[in-house]
């Protein structure tokens, strides 16, 4: 009875133990809980750090294709890189006239695959210690690991680093970055 009890109260804790793990592998954005069976734009509305960003894509008619199938990476700058722009320059990008170069600027922010932070150290690794990304807008960002982060360099010289990596989505990951990358214009 007490190896019967005390086999049922082990199971219990492993069983415990596998859900919290599950549970576990997303880390919090933005003060919220990523969740793997949500795609991109379900998840990035609940973090507090990406509003600016959500109203960005609303703004550009991106939101359906980010919620499409995938596999997409999105490099998502959170509210305090796009405060650092100059002046003015979120509230200009929102306004309807200006869609077609803040499609550009957030396109550039994503890469047509489901690229985990391992796999690009690892491209990173094999390309000499540069790699090349090739992003949806047509953007191509140097991707380098430095001091155990990654960092992307626009095509303007702006080097933005990877805070939060692997945040895995139903439709690819998103990995937080503190720059808003710019394409040349």
């Amino acid at each position: 009875m007490i190896k019967s009890s005390l086999r049922t109260l082990a199971l219990a804790a492993a069983v415990s133990t596998v859900a919290f793990a599950a549970q576990a592998k997303n880390p919090m954005v933005g003060g919220a809980a990523m969740y793997e069976n949500k795609n991109i734009v379900e998840n990035a509305v609940n973090s507090k750090d990406h509003t600016t960003l959500v109203a960005a894509v609303k703004a550009a008619g991106l939101v359906e294709t980010l919620q499409g199938k995938g596999p997409f990476t999105v490099f998502a700058p959170t509210n305090e890189a796009f405060a650092a722009l100059p002046k003015g320059t979120v509230e200009t990008l929102l306004k309807p006239e200006n869609k077609a170069k803040l499609t550009k600027i957030l396109t550039c922010h994503v890469v047509a695959a489901d690229a985990m932070s391992s796999a690009i150290e690892k491209m990173i690794k094999d390309d000499n210690g540069t790699h090349d990304v090739k992003t949806v807008g047509g953007c191509v960002l140097k991707a380098k690991y430095d001091m155990k982060k990654i960092t992307l360099t626009d095509e303007n010289g702006n080097v933005a680093h990877v805070t939060i990596a692997d945040v895995k989505q139903s439709n690819g990951v998103i990995h937080v970055i503190d720059k808003v990358l710019l394409p040349k214009m």
